[in-house]
């Protein structure tokens, strides 16, 4: 029986849109029609697949109005902050497809004498791409454009929650040339999503999402009878270290931007901060009164800056964790009856600074993924290098501090897959994105992002 995907609008709890779930046949079918269309696509010349994305690219961001419109219907993010996402989609695909000719060059190992020698970078074949909601084309033009510009097909699914937006992108990509079957959409349950993954024409299964998702993953594709491969990005807990000698002013700015962005709704976001404690109470303040001056309301309209999270099971998740951390001593430093749009029963949350919180607390361990975030005093670059590795996750961190020298000290120490200084919350494309521990395996993002989309092949040619 043949199912329906049906998106709730976070904005009044309408349904938005629906489509028909793709069944088992149907979706391996679709399978099959990329690995025929994949053999001639990695035959197109280079300069021709960068000139096909790039033409994509130039469609996708002529719509912009339209699509922070529809994200904000379908996931709640305010229109004022939706072209923001077309921005950074833009900028990760133009850094991809002009990184392209030095990742996928030949690899000379060196002259020897009657020899041609060289490894080259071949297509892995058919890539399953599986994205979330909460930055839908963003996660997706990290692996799909890099695995189509080095002659991949790629079968993208969006989650239930942001459907449209892989029909967008399939949109774009046949408007601007791409040969039918190199990249298409399918609307799946989870059980069919895994007959995929264990298709044996599926080379990479792509995964953004919760850990608990990739483990699925892994034991979907562990239990196929081929050998693909998985790149997966998980879970953050991302910590901020405000240093003694930090600018007070760009740091109180920045965490909240990275804090309460997307009301929070990023793998990414800093969910813990620690403060060295000269400078504690002056940041502390600082933070609430940046927070304070949030607007929460529908994110159509445009003086909107908190949009409601993705729905009201989100926000009963982090209701719960502020509630527990108050049970056991933090204090809360935002009145939630100042943000008139706060619904207690629905997905409008008001954003929270939590202080006198520690490490017993839910909300210092465990994804939050909504608009709060605990601040703790520390009294040394080493007690916050400690507590900002007393995690199961490793995403990225940042230091906030004039200190380069520190920056980079600290950086070294931390189990983690970025490390920023004075800023937070960004992927720079032209390094790589990655996470250690239960933030995920893999990387996407610069040139060593075309590595797991491609796979080497050595010649060793005799000459006499």
């Amino acid at each position: 029986m043949t199912g329906t995907l049906r998106i709730v609008s976070p904005v009044d709890g309408s349904v938005y849109a629906e489509r028909t779930l793709a069944e088992r046949a149907e979706a391996l079918a679709v399978v099959r029609y990329a690995a025929e269309a994949q053999r001639e696509w990695r035959k197109a010349p280079l300069a021709e697949r960068q000139r096909i994305l790039s033409a994509a690219v130039d469609r996708f961001i002529a719509q912009r109005g339209a699509i922070a419109e529809e994200l904000a219907w379908q996931m709640g993010r305010p229109v004022r902050q939706g072209g923001g996402e077309v921005d950074g989609f833009e900028e990760r695909a133009r850094q991809m497809i002009e990184a392209a000719p030095r990742a996928l060059a030949d690899i000379d190992p060196g002259a020897k004498p009657g020899l041609r020698r060289y490894i080259r970078r071949e297509p892995v074949g058919v890539v399953f791409t599986l994205v979330p909601w909460n930055f839908p084309y963003l996660t997706a033009v990290n692996s799909a454009w890099p695995a189509l510009v080095a002659g991949n097909a790629v079968i993208l699914k969006h989650a239930q929650q942001t459907a449209l937006c892989a029909e967008r992108l399939a949109r774009v990509l046949a408007e601007a040339g791409l040969p039918e079957g190199v990249f298409q959409t399918l609307h799946l349950s989870h059980t069919t999503a895994a007959a995929v993954m264990q298709h044996e024409a599926v080379r990479l299964v792509c995964f953004t999402g919760s850990v608990r998702g990739g483990r699925a993953v892994q034991r979907a594709v562990a239990a196929s009878a081929g050998f693909a491969g998985t790149g997966l990005e998980l879970g953050g807990k991302d910590p901020a270290y405000v240093r003694a000698d930090a600018d007070l002013t760009r740091a109180v700015a920045g965490i909240a931007e990275g804090a309460f962005f997307n009301a929070g709704q990023s793998c990414c976001s800093l969910e813990r901060v620690y403060v060295h404690e000269s400078v504690y109470d002056r940041f502390v303040a600082g933070l609430a009164a940046e927070v304070q001056r949030l607007v929460l309301g529908n994110p159509l309209d445009p003086a909107t800056t908190l949009g409601p999270v993705v729905r009201p099971a989100a926000a009963a998740l982090v209701r719960a964790q502020i509630a527990a951390a108050v049970h056991s001593g933090a204090r809360t430093l935002i009145d939630s009856n100042s943000f008139p749009a706060d619904d207690p029963a629905g997905a409008y949350l008001a954003p929270q600074v939590l202080i006198d919180v520690d490490h017993s607390m839910r909300v210092m361990t465990e994804e939050s993924f909504g608009p709060v975030v605990g601040v703790m005093r520390v009294r040394s670059d080493a007690e916050a290098v400690r507590l900002m590795n007393d995690s199961e996750f490793g995403l990225s961190a940042s230091i906030w501090t004039r200190d380069v020298a520190a920056a980079e000290r600290i950086g070294e120490q931390l189990e983690t897959g970025t490390v920023f200084m004075n800023r937070c919350d960004y992927l720079d494309p032209a390094l790589a994105w990655t996470g250690v521990k239960h933030s995920g395996r893999g990387c996407t993002l610069s040139v060593l992002g075309y590595e797991s989309l491609t796979r080497p092949k050595s010649f060793h040619l005799q000459l006499k």
